[in-house]
């Protein structure tokens, strides 16, 4: 500050104006105020009457009191039920999809719901084909407040780039802070306007967090709602995309985040019934809470939902697929995304090595760690009190065996858990720098893939006694796996 208020670029470390300072602020602002009361810096206010004062006054009843208060008008919106995505939930048969396309289906079908559909915002930085987003530019059209002024250039063809006044989707071009601006606009739009918006953004999932982790955090911070698409996702299914694209740490930064609610589904019922159930929690039970879904380019045949997994879904955790029976020896296997496909295949090959595994869908290591980090809490606040089990204890308490997880994360995702799981949790994931090649080449160098996952489930059971080392040094020679391979993270 200069000697009579001016704005001066001075070092941060002055705490307070000098003597002569004040005086020289006293003068030119009228503080009545006398030589030797300012060499004291008292506070001054002026008086009731004076046009400053009723001036702040003024301001403050036009703005609603002397507290900032965020006041929303309730708004009641039904929801659709789960049955209204009964078509995701039956499978795709032996059509093979990836879950960036069911949650376009997801969405499409959403742009159509009666209530609802008017209010859908998706939102778009770049690359609406790579998500096969370009289906919707002749549905809903893209928003221009102008109307189209030219001719695109792929006129021609079905699926063209159409631009109108009345469009809903917000292309934004290459800008992901731009985008996110929008998501938060549209998401706050309950608080601000008092008309509930449904915000769907969907980018690169390297290009999230990574680079707007800021606006992400503000997103929270301001109570935004709304789901955030990380797609296409994975540090090796998004093959030959190399060190820029290749997201495996998305999940690790969303974690920070304390009212994002993240998850990381394999199948498209899981997609729907997550986005179902979120909608229901942020717009009818009004929870100040958003979400972060990582969607995936890579097709596969999507089973049906098996019976009673919903809870599990939400949750973060449940039993997909259980392993044979009358084998010597018992372990579990969670899978996430596309990798869940790896554990199974791990768990037909560790068959042969008369191991029984039981595959686990992971959806939400963070949800699972704040539930067992709560229910740690409460009974430490409650001694005198019957203790507390959180959902992970509860549903892993009578299971026999070892645990071993993997996904196309890094490792700290999944070992976000450890602490609860019965004799310690064994995780691969794929930590280090992302790289161009095939799928089955970088599951491999990432140590992701099937025969990955058999030898870090038969050296788990190894150090519990369970199985001889023979056993594994015979397993990494059958399945022709390099253990001199260098460490992914030094590479």
């Amino acid at each position: 500050m200069g000697e009579a208020g001016e704005g001066r670029n001075i070092t941060h470390q002055q705490k307070k104006l000098n003597e002569k300072e004040l005086r020289e602020f006293r003068d030119r602002f009228g503080v009545p105020m006398s030589d030797e009361e300012v060499a004291n810096a008292p506070f001054y206010r002026p008086p009731l009457e004076s046009p400053e004062t009723k001036y702040l006054l003024e301001r403050r009843k036009a703005l609603g009191g002397f507290v900032p208060a965020r006041k929303i008008k309730p708004e009641t919106i039904e929801i659709p039920n789960r049955d209204y995505f009964s078509e995701f939930l039956k499978g795709s048969g032996k059509l093979a999809a990836s879950t960036t396309m069911a949650f376009v289906r997801v969405l499409s079908k959403l742009l159509r719901h009666e209530i609802i559909g008017r209010r859908i915002v998706p939102i778009i930085p770049d690359e609406a084909r790579t998500f096969g987003l370009d289906a919707l530019f002749r549905q809903i059209g893209i928003y221009a407040p102008e109307g189209q002024l030219y001719e695109p250039v792929d006129r021609e063809t079905l699926l063209y780039y159409h631009e109108t006044k009345d469009g809903q989707i917000l292309e934004e071009g290459i800008t992901e802070a731009g985008s996110m601006s929008s998501f938060v606009a549209a998401g706050t739009s309950y608080a601000t306007h008092g008309l509930t918006m449904f915000p769907f953004f969907i980018y690169y999932s390297m290009f999230g967090f990574q680079r707007i982790g800021d606006l992400m955090w503000l997103a929270g911070d301001i109570k935004a709602k709304g789901f955030l698409l990380g797609a296409t996702a994975g540090r090796t299914t998004l093959n030959g995309e190399g060190l820029q694209h290749e997201d495996g740490h998305s999940h690790l930064l969303a974690s920070t985040i304390p009212t994002l609610v993240t998850y990381d589904p394999a199948f498209a019922y899981e997609v729907a019934v997550i986005v179902q159930d979120g909608m229901r929690r942020m717009y009818q039970e009004k929870e100040d809470i958003f979400y972060y879904l990582t969607l995936y380019n890579e097709n596969y045949e999507m089973p049906p939902m098996p019976k009673g997994v919903e809870e599990g879904i939400l949750k973060g955790l449940y039993k997909f697929r259980k392993g044979a029976k009358d084998k010597k020896c018992k372990a579990h296997i969670f899978g996430s995304g596309p990798i869940l496909r790896e554990a199974l295949k791990a768990q037909t090959i560790l068959e042969r090595y008369d191991v029984s595994a039981d595959v686990w869908s992971a959806t939400n290591y963070k949800q699972l760690r704040t539930d067992a980090l709560q229910v740690k809490r409460r009974n430490m606040l409650h001694p005198a009190s019957e203790p507390k089990k959180s959902y992970l204890e509860k549903i892993l308490e009578k299971e026999e065996g070892v645990f071993v997880a993997v996904s196309d994360y890094m490792k700290i995702i999944p070992d976000q858990i450890a602490p609860w799981v019965p004799g310690g949790l064994m995780t691969l994931g794929t930590d280090g720098f992302g790289r161009s090649d095939t799928r089955v080449n970088l599951r491999r160098f990432f140590e992701v893939d099937a025969e990955l996952t058999v030898v870090a489930t038969l050296y788990a059971l190894c150090q519990k006694g369970a199985v001889k080392k023979q056993t594994v040094e015979k397993a990494i020679k059958d399945l022709k796996i390099d253990p001199e391979k260098a460490f992914p993270v030094c590479i």
